[in-house]
């Protein structure tokens, strides 16, 4: 089975976190923590700048890593570095994402996330 290796930012402002809805591909709709695949050469870190650059249009500040949750979908085993992340300059402009959200941990349950995301959230809630 083909491994995917990705970074993923948990954006914490105040009691809130980012999330956004994927707006293209086979899970459109699900929501998830922003951020990408990383590319040979780069850092979990590195490619989350890049990422979030890249589709959020904002500079952020990468943390310390939550966690790294693996989960096997049908298609492909996913390995999913996450980090806490703050933004350090730029205004949020979704740029491939079909809509986002600041969530409250109450309500981090209310949205429909993409499996392992969801093993995320448990983690979360105990963290925020």
């Amino acid at each position: 089975m083909k491994t995917i290796e990705v970074a993923a930012a948990v954006i914490k402002k105040e009691n809130k976190i980012f999330t956004t809805q994927r707006g293209y591909g086979e899970f459109k709709g699900f929501w998830e923590f922003p951020g990408g695949k990383i590319e040979a050469g780069e850092t979990p870190q590195q490619a989350l700048t890049r990422e979030i650059k890249e589709e959020l249009d904002i500079d952020i500040e990468v943390g310390k890593l939550i966690d790294t949750v693996e989960y096997d979908y049908p298609q492909f085993h996913l390995t999913m570095h996450c980090f806490i992340c703050t933004i350090l300059s730029g205004k949020l402009v979704l740029k491939e994402h079909e809509a986002a959200k600041w969530l409250t941990k109450d309500i981090l349950d209310r949205v429909d996330w993409l499996p392992a995301d969801r093993i995320l959230i448990k983690r979360l809630k105990k963290l925020i």
